[in-house]
């Protein structure tokens, strides 16, 4: 690719800025109007440099080029601005207040998390109702709970967040990382569980990583090197497996795999087996499919041994008894199996099945002696109990239909625990006897919200290729299917992730507003396993759109909603199948609300490990076809002059460095300079904050009430529906 660029300079950005001049289309101080309401908005016209990259012998404007410099003056202050003028408009809504003192109130209840047992102590995480990130407590037996970690400590406004927590093999030692202002870069520090007491300096600029402690000296964890340049968008590509001993300075610590250019992968992790007998590798160059190495921890300089040596697969080692490996693969099994292999040849030639394929989803996990096998039958949860021979001892009969969290534990666990909820039902902790098959009540959910009160149902439609395609939609009992119900239609559609079933107190209240939550199992999710995946990756990526805009008609035609009522939403890949549908179909929905959106699909690749990514979407240098391909449905490059679009309240990140807040930025400019129609076209983006995990409790708040005001103001509503 030949790059022809021409740099703004910073005295041109910031009399811009300041100065507001007119755009092409009309003059940006010009007072508009929303769609329903009426509204004065002054956008700032956002400066266009002359940019223009070259694939392929065409040329492609990148006039928004400049927003990518997220440490530029220039950046700062068109964030300010965006956000001034997004604010505002917010703050003229009236019942704004009303649907964030509700989201408060639903959400403020003691929420705990399943007990584990690690050394001396059984520890778990607890909200009291408003904390803005859990707390981790501890107890011994019959012992009263104390406070272990408290995040909320870790920063004045709770933007920094516990990420994982690991404890040494005797619980002597807990490894935890943190997460500062949302990044995905973490610290890793290392205590004494009885003092409390940190042990020594804390690692930085992790990234990506487990902890995995081999007996109690020390840990594996995965990095890159610092990029030079912005460390929250410079490309990161080479991942490194590292071993830190215990009172070593972490510039000592020993690179185990990934130094070398033949080991250069993009992904790479490190897992001790539970006896500390092996170190499982695994690399990977994309999100699908991976490399699988071994090495006896028993054996002094024992080499690397493969499993698995190419990327046409997923496949991690589950368990292991002795020598006798347990692994999960989708190799040559689509929905996944488990096989059983010895450690001394653990070649696929040398696989032998141990719980076959079936026509569903297989999601596997092992804790008391046993191993459970969860199956998505329309993405919805089905478990079952296996022994060691593989031999199958129960179906779980489970609360409902809904999605049921992995059993998992140590071996030698009697009780284990899992978690159960669908979307008009609060989760519930259940007990589980490895022995008898019984489950309990552990811990009820205190939410304030009468399930009994809504309905939620699985339906299947047509989509333009005559696939048929799964969706539940959940809403308030004695619904009127007039078409005029406020409607919000979710969707992913990507990296073989599923949507199952879940509660969310933020779906809640707008269920409690009289709307309705439509979730669309699309293609290029795991739902149906590889195959369902690969249907919605690269050139068939239009499938994704498709299925999205079909759900949409399918509730306009059954008269859910109407396209006056409509509002899409969905976050990361789901963000950007927002920015297509709207940009491709705008006439479909009344409110189009992207988040942390994957939208420039020809510079995706060159943010962070952006090119990770390319199993699901290719990239523009990979073949002039591909390159066509990806501009063809590019939200930001897609948006055109003189069409009316939605009502569009994009989201993101300041700090978001998986995908980099520039996407949303661009997008935004494209729609504010070509916006025909007077609906709104906002961007709101949240400071000290980045892709969403970690989010503290008040900002979500804050995020939703914002959404939903957002979306029922510009569905005309002027008082909130009820």
């Amino acid at each position: 690719m030949k790059r022809n660029a021409i740099l703004l300079t910073s005295v041109l950005v910031t009399s811009i800025l300041a100065g507001c001049t007119g755009n092409s289309t009309e003059s940006a101080n010009s007072a508009l109007s929303t769609a329903k309401q009426n509204i004065n908005i002054s956008y700032p016209t956002t400066a266009k440099g002359k940019v223009t990259d070259t694939y392929f012998g065409t040329e492609v404007a990148d006039p928004y080029r400049w927003l990518e410099d997220d440490r530029s003056a220039e950046t700062g202050a068109w964030v300010k601005t965006q956000n001034k003028v997004t604010f505002d408009y917010l703050a003229q809504i009236p019942y704004r207040e009303q649907l964030k003192e509700r989201l408060g109130e639903l959400w403020n209840y003691e929420k705990v998390g399943s007990p584990f047992k690690e050394g001396k102590y059984t520890y778990f995480y607890k909200n009291d109702g408003l904390q803005n990130q859990y707390v981790v407590y501890r107890q011994k037996d019959g012992g009263e709970a104390e406070v272990f970690l408290d995040p909320n400590t870790f920063s004045e406004d709770g933007t920094t967040s516990l990420g994982q927590l690991s404890f040494s093999k005797d619980g002597s030692i807990a490894a935890y990382s943190i997460s500062e202002g949302g990044s995905d870069w973490r610290k890793i520090i290392i205590i004494d569980v009885e003092t409390k007491k940190q042990l020594e300096t804390p690692l930085v600029d992790v990234k990506f990583s487990g902890i995995s402690w081999y007996g109690n000296d020390g840990f594996y964890y995965s990095s890159y090197d610092k990029p030079k340049g912005s460390e929250l968008s410079a490309k990161t590509d080479q991942h490194k497996l590292y071993y830190h001993k215990l009172g070593q300075a972490q510039k000592d610590d020993q690179v185990i795999f990934g130094a070398t250019a033949e080991e250069k992968r993009r992904y790479v992790g490190g897992t001790v087996t539970h006896d500390d007998r092996y170190l499982l590798i695994s690399g990977a160059v994309s999100t699908s499919g991976n490399d699988l190495y071994l090495k006896d921890l028993t054996k002094p300089n024992s080499p690397l041994v493969t499993i698995t040596d190419n990327f046409d697969a997923d496949t991690y080692v589950l368990e292991n008894k002795g020598s006798k490996l347990f692994l999960v693969t989708n190799l040559n099994a689509p929905n996944k199996k488990i096989v059983t292999v010895d450690a001394s040849a653990p070649a696929a030639k040398n696989w032998q099945d141990f719980i076959p394929e079936t026509e569903h989803v297989l999601t596997a996990s092992v804790g008391g002696g046993y191993f459970f096998t969860e199956y998505m039958v329309d993405a919805i949860s089905k478990t079952y109990q296996y022994d060691y021979q593989g031999n199958k001892v129960r179906e779980i009969e489970l609360p409902g239909v809904g999605s049921a969290s992995s059993l998992e534990g140590k071996q030698d666990d009697k009780t284990l625990y899992y978690s159960f909820s669908n979307y008009k039902t609060p989760g519930t902790i259940y007990s589980f006897d490895t022995k008898n098959g019984k489950s309990e009540v552990y811990s009820k959910s205190g939410a304030k919200f009468d399930s009994n009160a809504f309905e939620s149902k699985q339906v299947f439609y047509t989509s333009k290729d005559g696939t048929k395609v799964p969706m539940i939609i959940t809403h308030k009992e004695g619904l009127k299917l007039n078409g005029k119900n406020p409607t919000i239609l979710y969707g992913y559609g990507g990296f073989n992730i599923s949507l199952t079933p879940r509660f969310s107190v933020t779906r809640a209240v707008w269920l409690e507003q009289g709307g309705i939550y439509a979730v669309a199992n699309l293609r290029g999710g795991g739902e149906y396993g590889k195959e369902w995946h690969k249907a919605g990756t690269q050139l068939q990526k239009q499938n994704v759109f498709d299925d999205f805009i079909a759900a949409g008609e399918y509730l306009i035609e059954q008269n859910y909603t109407s396209s006056d009522y409509l509002a899409i939403n969905g976050g990361s890949n789901g963000g950007l199948l927002v920015g297509a549908v709207m940009t491709q179909r705008p006439d479909l929905v009344q409110v189009a609300l992207p988040a942390v959106g994957v939208l420039d699909m020809l510079r995706y690749h060159t943010f962070t490990a952006g090119a990770g990514w390319a199993y699901d979407y290719g990239t523009a240098e990979q073949s002039e076809e591909m390159f066509n391909y990806l501009k063809g449905y590019s939200p930001v490059h897609n948006v055109k002059a003189g069409v009316s679009y939605p009502a569009t309240m994009v989201t993101t990140g300041d700090h978001d460095d998986r995908v980099v807040p520039a996407h949303s930025f661009k997008f935004a400019a494209e729609l504010q300079a070509k916006q025909a129609g007077n609906a709104p076209t906002l961007i709101r983006i949240e400071t000290n904050a980045g892709h969403g995990a970690g989010t503290p409790v008040s900002k979500t708040i804050e995020q939703y009430a914002d959404i939903y005001a957002f979306t029922l103001f510009n569905m005309g509503f002027t008082s909130l529906p009820k």
